[in-house]
């Protein structure tokens, strides 16, 4: 399988991923470090693979992954929606599969403001009815 290069940038709260497949052995790196590494927990290692199982492509590909911002749940989301976006221009065949995994659409809850008088977004002083 001959593959040129594949960008797909993904969002998810503060952050922001971009997405680099390629023909390789299914080597995957996030900023110069390997997923293990950057991703410790088994729950967003395995959350930002995953369109490469469902995409058919896992073992094939070489991911190269540039993300910043937020924290590493924001972040493995990004990283998810990122890599879907790179398989639909690698193999459009794959589209319908990645959308009906939900893989596709963009998590729209952020984090509410802080409203001023408030200690949070919510949060108020205690009221003393005496």
């Amino acid at each position: 399988m001959d593959i040129a290069n594949f960008w797909g940038t993904g969002r998810r709260k503060n952050a922001v991923a971009r997405v680099l497949l390629r023909s390789g052995a299914g080597k995957i790196t996030i900023n110069d470090r390997e997923v293990d590494d950057y991703l410790p927990r088994f729950i967003w290692k395995s959350q930002a693979v995953e369109p490469l199982a469902v995409g058919g492509v896992e073992g094939r590909v070489d991911v190269k992954i540039n993300v910043h911002g937020g924290g590493l749940t924001g972040q493995s989301g990004a990283i998810r929606m990122g890599i879907a976006r790179a398989i639909i221009k690698l193999n459009p065949d794959a589209r319908q599969a990645l959308k009906k995994a939900g893989m596709l659409k963009r998590d729209s809850r952020m984090v509410e403001r802080k409203k001023f008088g408030q200690k949070g977004a919510r949060g108020k002083r205690q009221f003393s009815k005496r």
